[in-house]
């Protein structure tokens, strides 16, 4: 037990006390986002802009650039989805319907999933480049070689990116994407040594699961209402 308490703590050590503020500030964001998610409340999003701007900077100084790159995707998808919602609020002007995914939009978060977990892998076949900021001379070190870290962080990486996309759509299905994600970061991120941002994701996971029940009632609600 004394053994593994010293695995969490080690890596602490070495980190600044601005990165340890950091990564607080970015999972109690993160946290907040998520909140506000399963409530469909607008607020969801400037929320998630302001924690993964931070997890940005600190996932690229981890070396974990699938989550770098989801994390300005999320961006993205943040302002994508803020303006989508705002177009689609109910009378109180904070709050959205949702509906399931159709069949048509399953096939699209396939293409997506091939897709970024592909671009993912051609990231980090140019790993020697990025670590060396951006250095084209080291071109010559690039390798096609994977860690199984690798993998998992490209399909985590493209699972997220799903359940960002079906969130803008306000498709219920997203929360299934969040929850497979959020258990497969959570080991990940105690095995990087960044154990704040795995106690995010397993707040994360135990929201997602009260998430899927608040859309499903929403949703069965909204069906009552219009029969």
């Amino acid at each position: 037990m004394n053994d593994f308490i010293d695995y969490i703590i080690l890596p602490y050590k070495t980190y600044s006390t601005l990165n340890i503020l950091l990564e607080i500030i970015a999972t109690l964001f993160g946290i907040i986002s998520v909140y506000y998610t399963y409530k469909r409340n607008i607020w969801v999003y400037p929320t998630t802009i302001v924690s993964t701007f931070i997890f940005i900077y600190l996932f690229f100084n981890w070396g974990l650039y699938g989550e770098t790159i989801i994390n300005i995707y999320y961006t993205s998808m943040a302002i994508y989805g803020w303006i989508l919602w705002q177009k689609n609020l109910e009378a109180d002007h904070k709050h959205v319907d949702v509906s399931w995914a159709s069949k048509k939009e399953y096939i699209y978060a396939t293409l997506l999933f091939v897709l970024s977990f592909l671009f993912i892998l051609m990231i980090y076949y140019f790993r020697p480049v990025i670590q060396n900021g951006f250095n084209i001379s080291f071109i010559n070190q690039c390798k096609l070689y994977y860690t199984k870290i690798d993998f998992i962080d490209a399909s985590t990486t493209a699972i997220f990116l799903i359940g960002m996309w079906m969130m803008a759509r306000r498709k219920i299905d997203n929360w299934y994407f969040w929850i497979i994600g959020d258990l497969i970061m959570i080991p990940l991120m105690i095995y990087k040594g960044a154990v704040i941002t795995s106690v995010q994701y397993i707040v994360l996971l135990i929201l997602s699961f009260i998430g899927l029940s608040n859309w499903i009632k929403s949703f069965k609600n909204s069906q009552k209402i219009v029969s």
